[in-house]
């Protein structure tokens, strides 16, 4: 009886770690990772978790709101928010118009740069004399 008890707490909590494990990865997928990294010419800015360069748009007036869409988005991917992402701070997820989730930094939405290949890369930087890199 005391076997069986001890097994059924076992079971029950290895249940629940699994349970915490899901929803950690959960979250983890949800609010992605943004670093902030440094560069001579540049000084800080922000890079994914993989050290992919994050963007600003001019042309992105009203703030948590992108003026990005159509074609833009091809050449300047979002940064996308999960659909359980939370405002966190100066981190605010944004509703596009085409009904996605994006996440925008002190009311600037963030992109990455389709020509940018490999972490480091900042080729984006003052394309059209509106696209910037992210600064913290």
């Amino acid at each position: 009886m005391i076997a069986h008890f001890r097994l059924r707490t076992l079971v029950g909590l290895l249940g629940l770690v699994g349970a915490l494990i899901v929803t950690a990865a959960t979250v983890a997928a949800a609010d992605p990772t943004v670093l902030v990294s440094s560069n001579p010419q540049l000084g800080s800015f922000l890079t994914d978790a993989k050290g992919m360069t994050l963007y600003t748009f001019d042309n992105d007036k009203e703030p948590n709101k992108s003026a990005c869409t159509g074609n833009c988005l091809n050449n300047w991917p979002v940064l996308k928010a999960g659909a359980t992402a939370k405002d966190m701070g100066d981190w605010k997820v944004i509703t596009r118009d085409d009904g996605t989730k994006q996440w925008a930094y002190k009311g600037k939405p963030l992109y990455y740069f389709s020509m940018d290949k490999a972490a480091g890369d900042k080729a984006g930087d003052g394309r059209g004399m509106v696209w910037h890199v992210a600064t913290p």
